[in-house]
């Protein structure tokens, strides 16, 4: 596959979708990392499945839906006020079992089970581009605000609540901003593969990047890397993007496996 084949109008908007998830995603993935709750991604993915799903079934948008209801579980969340990983497990299982029962009730339920798993990244267009380009533009404009009590949060967890604020609302917005973002990105590469660049490079990133502006770095990077070999390939071999860049973060993951210091 060419470069210019890249750049054909039959790959270009679904290049741009993935290729703005690619870095989005693990950035967004090292502040999840930090909080100890890497299993948010594959949590409100789920969620967001299961939202499709809803869609269909109720003949509304399955993207709108799937952003609404992560939107939901990631506010009811941080309201609750139960960090960790607890409430994303709990979303797991929950949004698994209510995607395949609700797929199974759908005139198109397997097709619309196996896009979930392997990813729709060919089929998205201008809509998902515009979702993409305006989550991006939120995050840059959030996360400089956010960044600094997410960090207070991690390494003085009692700061906000002995100063009376038991449910910070930065807690909130990044919950939220991530949740959005995942149901975007389960909709266009699938549940697996948004799990994996949100767990991937951070995981890579934090152990061998010296300080946290190149932790940042390391992980849209490795990100980006991971994407353009996994598109090529899969375009290539003619296989499905989604399970394609998830073996290629594998490979990504060795690094740090491999890595004895």
């Amino acid at each position: 596959m060419s470069l210019d084949q890249i750049f054909d109008r039959i790959f270009l908007l679904p290049f741009l979708n993935g290729l703005v998830l690619a870095v989005l995603l693990p950035v967004l993935g090292v502040w999840i990392r930090l909080r100890d709750e890497w299993l948010a991604a594959l949590g409100l993915a789920q969620v967001s499945a299961a939202g499709v799903v809803l869609g269909a079934i109720v003949a509304e948008p399955g993207m709108l839906v799937a952003l609404g209801a992560a939107a939901v579980a990631a506010a009811a969340k941080a309201f609750l006020g139960r960090a960790g990983n607890d409430s994303y497990a709990v979303m797991i299982l929950l949004g698994w079992s209510a995607a395949l029962i609700g797929a199974s009730v759908t005139a198109h339920g397997d097709e619309l089970g196996r896009a979930l798993v392997q990813g729709q990244l060919y089929f998205t267009g201008a809509g998902h581009l515009e979702g993409v380009l305006a989550l991006g533009v939120v995050s840059a404009a959030l996360l400089p605000w956010l960044s600094p009590r997410l960090l207070l949060g991690r390494f003085f967890p009692d700061h906000f609540r002995a100063n009376g604020v038991p449910n910070p609302h930065h807690d909130l917005a990044f919950d939220v901003l991530a949740a959005v973002t995942l149901a975007l990105a389960a909709t266009a590469v699938g549940v697996m593969a948004a799990f994996a660049l949100v767990f991937v490079p951070p995981w890579v990133a934090f152990r061998f990047a010296r300080g946290w502006r190149l932790t940042l770095v390391w992980a849209a990077g490795l990100g980006l890397a991971a994407y353009l070999v996994a598109f090529v390939a899969a375009i290539r071999l003619d296989q499905p993007f989604g399970p394609v860049l998830v073996a290629v973060l594998l490979l990504v993951a060795l690094l740090r496996v491999l890595h004895r210091g």
